[in-house]
């Protein structure tokens, strides 16, 4: 069984507006993964959808207005899309990534210092809390994002320097 994964991260229009995805990105690097997928995209509605109910389940799990507001988020300018490879991948960007919550986020992941609304404040403003960035949430959710957001032949397989060290 190979530890090597892939997961799927989306650098919110937040991120993108607020230009810190490179500073965001290096992180990632730093730790060993590295990009084997990356685009910038404006998607539509209905890839959302997809993504966000038909995969994650938001609806189902939190109700349409949580909903909307995520979208309403997204659809406030372009996103990057990239898939990083590494070492078990998946719960390792969860972990630099933070709670979904920014407020709740420990210091020193991406969230806790990039970011810092909580949902209270989100939902007493009937809006969705900007946060930056989404990741995978576990291995089935990165096998099921990575096909929706890419085609087979915008992924690349090539070796890094680090990997030297690590196979």
């Amino acid at each position: 069984m190979s530890h090597i994964e892939r997961t799927l991260i989306l650098f919110k229009p937040d991120a993108v507006q607020r230009g810190v995805v490179g500073e965001i990105l290096t992180r990632f690097e730093r730790v060993g993964l590295k990009i084997v997928g990356t685009k910038m995209i404006a998607p539509d509605r209905e890839q959302f959808y997809k993504h966000y109910e038909e995969i994650g389940q938001v609806i189902t799990r939190r109700g349409e207005d949580v909903f909307n507001n995520v979208l309403e988020n997204m659809a406030d300018g372009p996103i990057i899309a990239m898939v990083l490879e590494g070492i078990e991948a998946v719960e390792l960007v969860r972990k630099l990534v933070g709670s979904t919550e920014p407020k709740s986020s420990a210091p020193g992941t991406i969230r806790g210092d990039f970011s810092h609304m909580s949902y209270g404040y989100g939902d007493a403003q009937n809006k969705g809390i900007p946060n930056l960035i989404h990741a995978s949430g576990d291995k089935d959710d990165a096998e099921k994002e990575i096909p929706h957001w890419f085609n087979e032949d915008e992924l690349y397989d090539y070796s890094v320097l680090n990997e030297k060290f690590t196979r």
